[in-house]
């Protein structure tokens, strides 16, 4: 016979129905002549009786934990005071007439039963789980994770379909062009000393779509950059990928908006006031020294340079900027010590303090502190100021760094979901390293059509038509207006240091296929795999991706990276260098 329901589904409705399931077992008991086994597939768990007249009960007695079986039985009510109410079972059971062992299971490397029961699962090291994936992806929260990212992906397609969208694929293998990461290289057999570069993004093809006139794009895009990972990085990722013609920037925020609206309903049932709030990169900066600022919290930072400008503190009187923010508790020395070690990792030549006690400040810089800026920053009893001074970037950034910190350490931050825009992005940076003009997006974003004047004059002032997108302190969006006109994509790569032979040999197909009239276009691409790990609260996006490499880029189930016999190496003319050490 058929598997007639799922396990988690069986309810009161099945009531003396006969019913056959197939799955795990999640757990077996014994109690004196009765065998209970507590069935599990994909959707949850149901609890089996076995009597001792059954025909079952010779298999079921020698059943072990994780066997694959196939229950024949009828379903009852459970007693009252026997119900489970922390499964969606909980109130029948399936008394089985039959039981066939499908497959047996040795012991699993760790238990995965707990959470299925309504129970915490055991913690078991990251390493041991991605080696033994197979049965990780068993848990009930990777099982949960992995089916809310469906949900998200469904909930794409089918907003963008009624939007008129068309999902449309671009290559694997491709060009390699300078995009900001590194590339993967593949060599190409059919072409000895030529490679293939796997895409960071389909940033250029999606361009192409848009002069070839099809208007609205859109793909689940893989995309592969090798790069130094994170918590929220992995070598290939997915991304939403869209791209619209005829828009400027407000048509692209506001249907995004909408498809976030759409999707957190569809998926987790969560209504999202739209629209989202704006906010510039300056402004971010100033505010909460990141441009990617968590709204759940307050804390902003307030500039107090000219309170200290000329006084006495030799530290901050001649200081570019002087930042301040002030932590909702008396912190200890021990405390600031450790705030400290973060702001100088983001650069900061240290971190000043000062306790408000009995209304006034004491310890620390207390003594050089103004009149009367307790009550500017608004510094209530038993609190603590903290101060950064120095270069701009350099302030905010360690600065925003300790706050980041304080909410996690003090749980600040509100339960749900805040979204925010951050617009006007500068178009440029400098690059200290090179001595050079380098893009803050990418090369094909278009600067803001008031500050053209500004291009090459004074690069460091051009805005960016660009926008990101930011969910409780996650950059999980970016995208910008697009450069469309070939004479201004030929000036952009000339003030990033890109001569005509190198923008031809590298762009020449881009600028080539600008050159055949290209309709005004932007749009964004979504990092799926951090919205996912958002919504489903992990903190990590290989919680919510099926196969992913650990920290140092290796797959740890099927040890890849891996080296590959010679001749493979031979038919692609590729002999490796051996180490000097």
């Amino acid at each position: 016979m058929r598997r007639t329901h799922y396990c988690g589904n069986v309810n009161t409705s099945n009531v003396n129905e006969q019913v056959v399931l197939e799955g795990w077992v999640n757990r077996r008991r014994d109690l004196g002549g009765l065998i209970f086994i507590d069935l599990r597939d994909r959707e949850g768990l149901v609890q089996v009786v076995v009597q001792p007249e059954s025909p079952a009960y010779a298999e079921a007695d020698r059943v072990r934990s994780e066997w694959v079986v196939r229950v024949t039985g009828t379903v009852r009510a459970r007693p009252a005071e026997q119900v489970n109410a922390r499964i969606a079972s909980g109130e029948v059971e399936v008394v089985a007439e039959g039981l066939e062992v499908l497959a047996e299971a040795k012991t699993p490397p760790f238990p995965v039963d707990a959470a299925w029961r309504g129970e915490e699962d055991q913690a078991v090291s990251e390493d041991i789980r991605m080696r033994y994936r197979v049965v990780d992806l068993r848990r009930r929260a990777l099982q949960r994770n992995l089916r809310l990212r469906h949900k998200v992906v469904a909930a794409i397609y089918r907003f963008l379909d009624q939007e008129g969208f068309i999902s449309v694929e671009t290559p694997f293998l491709t060009r390699s062009t300078p995009e900001g990461a590194r590339d993967f290289l593949v060599p190409s057999r059919l072409q000895p000393g030529q490679f293939y570069a796997l895409p960071q993004s389909p940033q250029l093809f999606k361009q192409m779509l848009m002069v070839a006139g099809y208007d609205r794009y859109f793909q689940i895009a893989r995309c592969f950059r090798d790069e130094d990972l994170r918590a929220d990085r992995q070598p290939d990722f997915t991304q939403l990928d869209l791209e619209m013609s005829f828009v400027d920037q407000e048509d692209v925020l506001e249907l995004n908006e909408r498809l976030a609206a759409y999707v957190f309903e569809e998926a987790l049932g969560v209504e999202l006031p739209i629209p989202f709030p704006r906010m510039t990169y300056a402004e971010a900066m100033n505010r909460y020294g990141s441009d990617k600022p968590d709204l759940r919290f307050g804390l902003e930072m307030r500039d107090v340079t000219e309170r200290f400008r000329g006084g006495e503190f030799r530290a901050f009187a001649g200081a570019e900027v002087v930042k301040a923010l002030v932590a909702p508790a008396a912190l200890s020395r021990r405390e600031i010590e450790e705030l400290e070690a973060i702001a100088k990792g983001k650069g900061a030549a240290g971190l000043a303090w000062s306790r408000y006690e009995g209304g006034a400040f004491s310890g620390g810089i207390a003594k050089f502190i103004p009149e009367g800026l307790a009550r500017e920053l608004g510094v209530q009893e038993g609190q603590t100021a903290l101060f950064v001074a120095g270069p701009w970037r350099k302030s905010v950034e360690s600065l925003g760094a300790v706050r980041l910190e304080l909410g996690k350490r003090l749980g600040l931050a509100e339960e749900g979901f805040k979204f925010l825009w951050v617009v006007d992005f500068p178009l440029l940076e400098w690059d200290e390293e090179n001595g050079r003009w380098t893009y803050m997006h990418h090369p094909f974003t278009s600067p803001n059509l008031e500050d053209l004047e500004l291009l090459e004059r004074d690069p460091g002032k051009v805005r960016a038509r660009a926008y990101d997108m930011v969910m409780n302190g996650t950059e999980v969006g970016g995208g910008s207006i697009r450069i469309h006109r070939r004479d201004l994509q030929e000036r952009m790569f000339a003030l990033l240091g890109i001569g005509p032979e190198e923008a031809q040999e590298k762009f020449g197909f881009l600028l080539e296929a600008l050159s055949f009239g290209a309709p005004p276009h932007g749009g964004i691409a979504w990092g799926l795999d951090r919205w996912v790990a958002n919504m489903a609260g992990e903190d990590s996006i290989r919680e919510v991706i099926a196969f992913p490499k650990n920290k140092e880029g290796r797959d740890p189930l099927t040890e890849a990276p891996s080296p590959v016999a010679e001749a493979q190496l031979a038919e692609l003319g590729i002999a490796l260098r051996k180490s000097d050490g």
